[in-house]
């Protein structure tokens, strides 16, 4: 059993409505958790109950001590310092929180809420490639929009352009009607919905309109050269061979590209060969291209969305 004595403030912050945060530790690590005034008994139980006793203690200090920081440690907050915790040990929260932060807007700051997604933000900053290949809901695309929203209003580049390959996810869409923009639309919508998250749709609008921020499909890419950008490249796995070399050559001078990809969801038929796939495995020992890799722990959607890529996954080594 510990005992540890928590800021007022902290506390309450900690503890959210209804003591919801501290039910939700008690959970997770499965320890006891006693609040009363500002001190906080702890109490694990069976094997090893004294180190999640330890890891919980850590937790909570830690929390306290960005509190003292001026950190707002709303319910989002709270859960991203519990999945770190949880799924990556020993960890400091204020390289993620603080260090590790990055600002797009005037709202608050957007943190990597994995060890993978942290160096995945390192790897943008200090490598001008970048291939991030994992499940979905790991960060890979809204990290990337992040990162290239950050860099715009720091002038580190002039624009930033956001692709993907038009590819039919097994649906038939058949004729679209309408000019070219409306016809591809469909498969680039998800692009502008992360945009979105990341500006006022007023200022996200100017951007578009002003060419600032571009969403094409990769075909058009084809031919251009690109500098001081900022270039994603979306669902990269269902990129053919052709196509993820033609991308990849477009890189100009001063601008970064990253490349991100589901390699276990490729939509392209049986005989084509992924690009994502063949540059993994052709551009692995170049020391200036990041690759970063997730996995199921870390992703940030719904928890649900963990368990469903785990069963498959099962599902498919059964196989």
């Amino acid at each position: 059993m510990k005992t540890i004595t928590l800021d007022g403030q902290a506390l309450e912050a900690v503890a959210g409505h209804y003591d919801e945060a501290l039910r939700l530790i008690e959970e997770r690590f499965d320890v006891r958790i006693s609040a009363r005034g500002n001190e906080i008994t702890l109490q694990g139980e069976g094997d090893e109950a004294g180190d999640r006793e330890i890891r919980v203690q850590d937790l909570l200090e830690q929390l306290s001590d960005l509190q003292s920081r001026g950190i707002p440690l709303g319910r989002e907050e709270i859960r991203t310092a519990i999945g770190l915790m949880e799924r990556s040990g020993p960890v400091r929260l204020a390289d993620h929180f603080i260090q590790g932060a990055i600002r797009t807007s005037t709202r608050k700051a957007i943190v990597p809420k994995s060890r993978n997604q942290r160096t995945y933000l390192e790897g943008m900053l200090n490598h001008d490639l970048v291939l991030a290949i994992g499940p979905a809901g790991t960060g890979k695309t809204f990290l990337a929009m992040a990162m290239a929203v950050s860099l715009l209003n720091q002038k580190r580049v002039d624009r930033i352009i956001l692709a993907r390959p038009a590819v039919e996810a097994g649906e038939r869409l058949g004729f679209l009607p309408g000019d070219i923009a409306a016809k591809v639309d469909p498969y680039l919508r998800p692009l502008y919905d992360a945009l979105y998250v990341m500006l006022e749709q007023d200022h996200a609008d100017r951007l578009l309109e002003r060419g600032t921020i571009e969403i094409a499909p990769l075909a058009f890419m084809r031919g251009r050269t690109l500098h001081r950008s900022f270039v994603i490249l979306d669902e990269a796995q269902n990129s053919t061979s052709a196509q993820m070399k033609m991308f990849l050559t477009r890189i100009g001078m001063e601008t970064k590209a990253v490349v991100t990809g589901d390699i276990t969801q490729i939509d392209l038929p049986s005989e084509t060969v992924s690009g994502l796939v063949e540059a993994g495995k052709i551009l692995k020992d170049v020391p200036e291209i990041c690759i970063s890799e997730f996995d199921e722990n870390d992703v940030v959607r719904h928890p649900l969305v963990r368990s469903i890529i785990q069963a498959y996954d099962r599902y498919e080594e059964e196989s």
